[in-house]
């Protein structure tokens, strides 16, 4: 495995000491990428990462065990319905399907050419009239 740059192991230990920026970073959906910049330009000890220096509060992390347990809980669901599938039953059903689909497009060309033969033939001399 490669070795991180040393400023990647400087910039993972600066998110560890600032746990709300962490939390930031993950609610808001912007990328490390740009948080990487912006400590690269301001700096570790700049004014502007004093606001993230703070502990989480404690409501947010019992709210973080709850919704662990809610996921845990999910999938365990999941895997419980997962185990219940028979693969061989559902191929099945897929090739059926697959089947019906390509009966109904067979008859969707089929009116559509139907469609375009009861069309009167135009008269291509038509305008050489007298």
């Amino acid at each position: 495995m490669e070795e991180l740059h040393p400023t990647l192991i400087a910039f993972k230990e600066f998110i560890n000491k600032h746990p709300l920026l962490l939390r930031e970073i993950r609610k808001s959906g912007r990328s490390w990428q740009e948080y990487y910049e912006q400590w690269i330009l301001l700096g570790e000890d700049d004014p502007h990462w004093d606001n993230y220096k703070g502990e989480p509060s404690t409501d947010h992390s019992q709210n973080t065990d709850k919704t662990v347990g809610k996921d845990s809980e999910l999938m365990s669901q999941l895997l419980k319905y997962t185990s219940n599938l028979d693969i061989n039953k559902m191929q099945g059903q897929v090739n059926q399907l697959s089947k019906a689909i390509a009966a109904i497009q067979d008859m969707m060309e089929q009116f559509k050419g139907s469609q375009k033969k009861e069309q009167p033939p135009k008269d291509p001399f038509s305008w050489v009239r007298d």
